[in-house]
């Protein structure tokens, strides 16, 4: 698959609404190669030639919106954030259905695993295609989770989650219909000062 081929039926949504607590900061805007993770997300997402691509902001929209303001994504504020994550995969898909109306599927990714790459999502797509599975996530530290790629069919099972539960609930339910694509680097989890100090030290380290 060709970086720049488009896959327009194939929908990316980024969840961006936390609001951080742990670190004290939006993790939005923690910086990753010169950019803030939710930029670098965004690019990602649309450089993998999936379309559309919606974000869905909330603690911080005021903020985040001028991080997104001149790239071709669909950015959706979701009011009940606080109620937990899966307000936010309701409002992205109902987004993302709204604006693709031929759509077969959507990734679902965070902003938070600034290592991410068009590879990935393309890997994601790819084994999708060929596998027939209506499930395709990610593989990292003996679990698996997002980012990943769920059928339209499952859309409603997405719809009916509720509080503080992702998609990974999800995934562990249909476990049996799950492709895992390899992805160590999506084990890096930054909620805190420290975990953030560690990617830093990590990429460093990695440089040398």
């Amino acid at each position: 698959m060709k970086q720049t081929e488009a896959i327009a039926t194939i929908g990316v949504l980024i969840l961006a609404a936390g609001a951080s607590t742990r670190l004290g900061k939006p993790k939005q805007l923690l910086q990753y190669q010169g950019q803030s993770f939710l930029r670098h997300t965004a690019k990602i997402a649309i450089a993998s030639g999936c379309q559309p691509v919606v974000v869905v902001l909330g603690a911080q929209t005021k903020q985040l919106r001028s991080q997104l303001s001149d790239l071709p994504v669909t950015i959706m504020e979701n009011h009940d954030w606080a109620t937990g994550i899966s307000s936010s995969i309701h409002v992205g898909l109902e987004a993302l259905q709204t604006q693709c109306h031929m759509l077969e599927a959507a990734i679902i990714t965070l902003c938070d695993q600034p290592l991410i790459s068009v590879r990935l999502i393309q890997q994601l797509v790819e084994q999708y295609r060929l596998k027939g599975k209506r499930i395709v996530t990610s593989a990292y530290a003996g679990t698996v989770g997002v980012p990943a790629l769920f059928d339209l069919t499952l859309f409603p099972d997405l719809m009916l989650l509720q509080g503080d539960v992702g998609a990974k609930r999800l995934i562990h339910q249909l476990i049996d219909e799950v492709v895992p694509v390899s992805f160590p680097d999506g084990a890096i989890d930054i909620d805190t000062p420290l975990d953030y100090e560690r990617f830093l030290a990590g990429l460093k380290q990695n440089r040398k």
